[in-house]
């Protein structure tokens, strides 16, 4: 090479220093953050309790969708199944993919972008999508046998692409519909006719706060009441009636906790019924019978997290398994009753890497053992699923392996099985175990990606999503 390449070369070299120095003094493209809980995607202003009003339920459409021609008696009617475990208890045959082949997609539908799951019930699929055209949450009713729409419900709210928009399960009985949207719109709808029953904006009328990446509560309706967690500025929790929206009980927010993405858990300790919510700021149990229902029969802050996405797991009686991403690892409370006082304390906190964890979906517990897809910040096992020892969170029983990683999709028992939804939409039948992982078989449902939004289970119908379509997956036998 000559000396007139050289001089060029040198010359080139200081002319691009020279622009790359005025880039970043003079016109800084961003600000360079380390990465952390709340710092990847929240839209600007998102957050704040200002805004413009909300015509909840105004939208209203009709379509040719018809019921099944035989009555479906199982139902799938909230987040997690009818013990909100995520334990399907239909005694249906399922297929475990052994013999290679594809089980049937039944059907399949176009969806918004996000994560929200359905719920079924009386042979209806109910799934709040957000309509990006119309910039609208639309509750939409589906029938479960052929997937054709029946009706929808919604309003508008503008809501920016934020790792998708809708991202929640409506709870459904024989006579309401509950939805909470993704800015903190409550809505009721008559679970047939889809006639408008009620709205509140949470963040008008409770000042709650929306989350970081919207709202992740899914409601429950407790016989004939819906449960929500406003975590605003007066009320931490509160019952209303699911046909009129009419107050039945509220929990005061003593300690101002925020709205996570979390949701609300029945269970029972020492024969009473408690809903147990883990906000950001700490865990609590209300009173979900008696004459003292809504008032907090425990309360613990010592799982402070500003990014909580699992909802609390209900483990060996007497104790609650909790868990989130960022790092968070898990913490185990220990509920105890004395003197006709209820008391909560924590006895174990453990690290991502030594001990069970879950960044978005809520672990199974089944037969004294946890199971979860361990989060990508725990090391060698990040992205397995994972068997922990229920008395002992952090003695592993066995991963998946580094051949069989899931990533952030959903995972349920049925049929005294194992299905697991990787994020790229393969499906994978494992079985139950509590000495070694043993894959049964694998089926390609989908070719999407972000397959994140919990599945649910009727009538031997699997019903999953990736970020764009939601499939009805015949799994019988």
């Amino acid at each position: 090479m000559g000396k007139s390449f050289w001089i060029s070369f040198i010359i080139g070299g200081l002319i691009w220093a020279a622009v790359l120095f005025w880039w970043f003094v003079y016109q800084p493209p961003f600000a360079i953050s380390e990465r952390g809980p709340g710092m990847d995607g929240e839209p600007a202003g998102e957050a704040a309790v200002s805004r413009a009003s909300t015509d909840i339920g105004t939208i209203f459409e009709s379509f040719d969708g018809v019921l099944p021609s035989t009555s479906i008696k199982t139902s799938w009617p909230h987040f997690r199944g009818i013990n909100s475990d995520n334990i399907s208890a239909e005694r249906v045959p399922l297929r475990d993919f052994s013999d290679g082949k594809m089980p049937d997609i039944v059907w399949t539908i176009e969806l918004g972008e996000g994560h929200a799951a359905p719920a079924v019930h009386n042979g209806r699929v109910y799934v709040l999508d957000y309509d990006e055209k119309e910039e609208a949450d639309m509750l939409r009713c589906f029938s479960l046998d052929s997937g054709k729409e029946m009706w929808r419900r919604g309003y508008k709210v503008k809501v920016k692409r934020n790792h998708g928009m809708s991202r929640t399960i409506p709870a459904v009985n024989d006579s309401a519909v509950i939805t909470v949207g993704p800015h903190c719109h409550a809505m009721g709808t008559h679970a047939v006719t889809g006639e408008l029953l009620w709205g509140i904006d949470m963040v008008s009328q409770y000042g709650s706060e929306i989350p970081l990446w919207y709202t992740g509560q899914c409601p429950f309706i407790d016989d004939t009441v819906a449960v929500l967690a406003p975590a605003g500025a007066k009320l931490l929790l509160t019952g209303v009636n699911a046909m009129t929206g009419e107050v039945v009980w509220e929990t005061p927010n003593r300690h101002g906790w925020k709205m996570s993405h979390s949701s609300v858990i029945p269970m029972t300790f020492f024969g009473r019924r408690v809903y147990v919510y883990c906000a950001s700021g700490g865990i609590a149990g209300v009173a979900a019978d008696g004459e003292d229902r809504g008032s907090i029969l425990f309360e613990s802050d010592e799982f402070n997290q500003a990014v909580v996405a699992p909802s609390p797991v209900q483990i060996g009686g007497d104790r609650i398994f909790m868990t989130a991403g960022y790092s968070a690892g898990a913490a185990v409370f220990q509920v105890s009753f004395s003197g006709g006082k209820f008391s909560i304390s924590m006895t174990g906190r453990h690290t991502v890497r030594e001990s069970l964890a879950s960044e978005q979906q809520t672990p199974l517990y089944s037969d004294g053992h946890l199971y979860a897809v361990l989060p990508k910040d725990a090391g060698a096992h990040r992205d397995q699923f994972v068997c922990v020892d229920g008395r002992d969170v952090t003695a592993v029983k066995w991963t998946s392996g580094h051949d069989f990683r899931f990533g952030l999709g959903p995972f349920i028992i049925a049929d005294n099985k194992f299905f697991i939804l990787s994020d790229d939409g393969l499906l994978t039948a494992a079985a139950i175990s509590a000495r070694r992982f043993e894959r049964l078989g694998t089926a390609k449902i989908s070719s999407g990606v972000d397959a994140w939004g919990p599945m649910a289970l009727v009538s031997g119908r699997l019903l999953l999503r990736d970020s764009r379509r939601m499939f009805c997956v015949d799994l019988r036998k």
